[in-house]
């Protein structure tokens, strides 16, 4: 048996594989923790389970020398983001300094159901403190960067996850978002992140079943291939009765809905969101991504979408996710007696504390005035159209610390230096749109950029589509390190 491991080999034919007896699982988790070990130096991953995950190759490949089939994740290494992610018996840190040896008690619902499918947990995956920016830097390992540039950020806060891809240090990994943390490290890192609809991926804060409701957070598949990152979706979708605000999944399987042709589809591109300037490598590279897509057959129309102003609009994010990270903060603190004001967290963390601690119940409430109208202007373009598609970023990867901020100008505009300023994904999470980051190409000094690919409530089957149809149009699978 072979214990080479191709990056480019879908994770259907690796399960296919060590089922029928053609590859080992152990073998390749060994060649898996070999890369993991060989990039160290990317912070990827907090925790490396290596001995429990020998035991479950082991076990995965005398089950299939037995016949017995574990499921379409047959002896998969995989990787968890260590924020929602929880496996019981193992470090989970949060991206804290002061959880570094805290162990968690229980397994979340997407960890039982990817272990369910046969899935070989390789470790937990590097985020920021609490998944509180955009940057994937901590006090516990420091900054995780892209592997395309070793001075810029992975994105976050699932950019251990995205690096892990793309590095070949797992074939699937978790991640979660509440404003891009899934689709922002996807475009830094040249993989694909999918922010489901709320409610399809059932998730559960032990003490506080109710935290997800505003904006909406969600977590999600992370992958190097559309039909990777739909086997992982229908693994992971439907309803689970521990979170109150799950729903039955639709009768789709999206697998099946990455075989659409492009001459099927069609999109709304909208090259800013008439909200934020571009930079002029990010709007050209995403522009022959479109362009490529309409080659194969695509109907794609350049679009104007409707919304509330930038500044009014980000108000409304800003304050409501304060409000939300406060209130997570705040369980978190007493959950682990942990004060914030005191410990041993970086400064971006008690300042993103206090963005919700002034804004009353009205206030927040309030916000829901825009939202709306942005929901509704979603909506609008999305009439007629399969999917609309954005830029993912504004700009290409940006500095991997997180005391170096953000940039103030974006192609020779000012701009504020925050986050929002540098992503286009955050509106998502006010509507509830479901959007995928898919790869869009590089830029000229060989920076990776990613195209969002918006679809309407409960259309990740169409997403899907269309991230397959770009990924025929521009294959990406030879960018990776094999």
């Amino acid at each position: 048996m072979s214990s080479n491991r191709l990056v480019g080999r879908s994770v259907h034919d690796l399960a296919a594989a060590i089922r029928n007896g053609d590859q080992s699982s152990l073998e390749l988790v060994e060649t898996t923790l070999d890369r993991i070990a060989a990039h160290d130096e990317l912070n990827a991953f907090i925790t490396v389970t290596d001995q429990s995950a020998r035991e479950r190759a082991r076990k995965a490949d005398a089950a299939a020398a037995r016949g017995v089939d574990l499921g379409p994740l047959h002896g998969v290494p995989i990787a968890i983001k260590d924020l929602r992610s929880r496996k019981a018996g193992i470090r989970h840190t949060m991206g804290l300094a002061p959880l570094a040896e805290n162990i968690a008690q229980t397994d979340s619902i997407s960890v039982e159901r990817l272990e369910a499918a046969g899935a070989v947990i390789v470790g937990t995956t590097n985020t920021p403190a609490l998944g509180h920016t955009i940057k994937t830097d901590n006090r516990l390992l420091g900054a995780t960067p892209t592997p395309y540039d070793r001075d810029r950020s992975a994105g976050g806060s699932s950019g251990g996850s995205s690096v892990a891809l793309a590095t070949g240090m797992a074939d699937l990994a978790t991640g979660s978002d509440i404003g891009g943390s899934l689709r922002v490290p996807a475009a830094c890192c040249n993989v694909i992140g999918l922010k489901p609809t709320f409610g399809l991926v059932p998730e559960r804060l032990p003490a506080d079943g109710f935290s997800t409701h505003s904006p909406f957070f969600v977590g999600g598949p992370m992958a190097r291939t559309a039909a990777d990152t739909a086997l992982m979706l229908d693994i992971l979708a439907g309803r689970d009765d521990r979170d109150p605000f799950s729903v039955p999944r639709p009768d789709v399987n999206y697998v099946d809905a990455t075989d659409r042709p492009a001459d099927e589809l069609s999109v709304a591109y909208s090259p800013n969101l008439g909200l934020q300037p571009i930079s002029p490598a990010v709007r050209e590279t995403v522009g022959a991504a479109v362009d490529d897509l309409a080659a194969a057959g695509a109907t794609v129309d350049t679009v104007d979408v409707s919304l509330p102003s930038y500044e009014e609009l980000s108000l409304a994010y800003v304050e409501q996710v304060g409000v939300f990270f406060s209130t997570f903060a705040q369980t978190i603190a007493e959950q682990y007696d942990i004060d914030f004001e005191t410990a041993d967290v970086e400064e971006t963390v008690r300042s993103t504390i206090a963005l919700g601690e002034d804004t009353t119940a009205v206030d927040e409430r309030r916000h829901n005035i825009p939202r709306t109208a942005a929901y509704d202007g979603i909506q609008d373009a999305l009439s007629g159209y399969d999917v609309l598609m954005t830029p993912t970023l504004t700009v290409p990867p940006y500095s991997k610390q997180l005391d170096e901020g953000y940039p103030n100008e974006i192609n020779s505009e000012s701009v504020m230096g925050v986050p929002t300023d540098m992503m286009l994904t955050w509106v998502f999470n006010l509507t509830g749109h479901p959007a995928a980051s898919a790869p869009a190409g590089f830029s000229d000094d060989g920076l990776p950029i990613g195209v969002q690919i918006i679809g309407r409530r409960f259309g990740e089957a169409d997403i899907l589509s269309v991230v397959a149809a770009l990924e025929r149009a521009r294959p990406w699978s030879a960018q990776y390190d094999e």
